[in-house]
C-alpha cells in the first residue's frame, strides 16, 4: 500500500473535513452535484459556493469563499478556467491549505500563485475518482 508520505493526495483526503465547492450546482444531473454528494456520503462537510443558489445537499450556499464563516480544508473548483484566478486569490486570502481543480479545469498561472502561497494544488483531476482509488 502507498504511504501517506508518498501520496500527498491521500494525506490531504484523509485529514480534510470541510470542502468548499465553488460552482456547486443544485441540479442532481450536474457533475458538481454528484461529486459533492459522494464526498458528503464519505463524511466530508460540503459547503456550496454559488451566488445562484440558496442551498443544496442540505447546506446553505454562499456567494463567495470570503463569505464562508468557517475554516475550509479544500477549495474544490467546478468553474471554467477563466474564473479560477479569482477563486484562487480568495483561497490565498483565507489561507486555505489546498485547492482542487476538477477535470478540465486548468489554470497554470493561478496554480503557480497558489503554490507560492504554500497551498497544495491538485489540477485537472476528479476528487471523487481520486478518493475512490485510495479509500475504496
Amino acid at each position: 500500500m502507498i504511504s501517506d508520505q508518498d501520496d500527498p493526495i491521500a494525506r490531504l483526503l484523509k485529514n480534510a473535513k470541510v470542502i468548499a465547492v465553488v460552482g456547486l450546482s443544485s441540479d442532481p444531473l450536474r457533475p458538481s452535484h454528484g461529486v459533492s454528494a459522494y464526498m458528503q456520503s464519505q463524511g466530508y462537510r460540503i459547503i456550496p459556493v454559488n451566488p445562484q443558489i440558496e442551498s443544496t445537499l442540505g447546506e446553505k450556499s454562499y456567494p463567495s469563499l470570503l463569505q464562508v464563516p468557517e475554516k475550509i480544508d479544500i477549495v474544490d473548483i467546478f468553474r471554467r478556467p477563466e474564473f479560477v484566478e479569482e477563486v484562487v486569490d480568495q483561497a490565498i486570502q483565507l489561507k486555505v491549505p489546498a485547492i482542487w481543480m476538477q477535470e478540465e479545469v486548468i489554470h497554470e498561472k493561478a496554480a503557480e500563485k497558489a503554490r507560492k502561497a504554500g497551498i497544495l494544488v491538485v489540477m485537472d483531476r476528479c476528487i471523487l475518482k481520486e478518493h475512490r482509488a485510495r479509500f475504496r
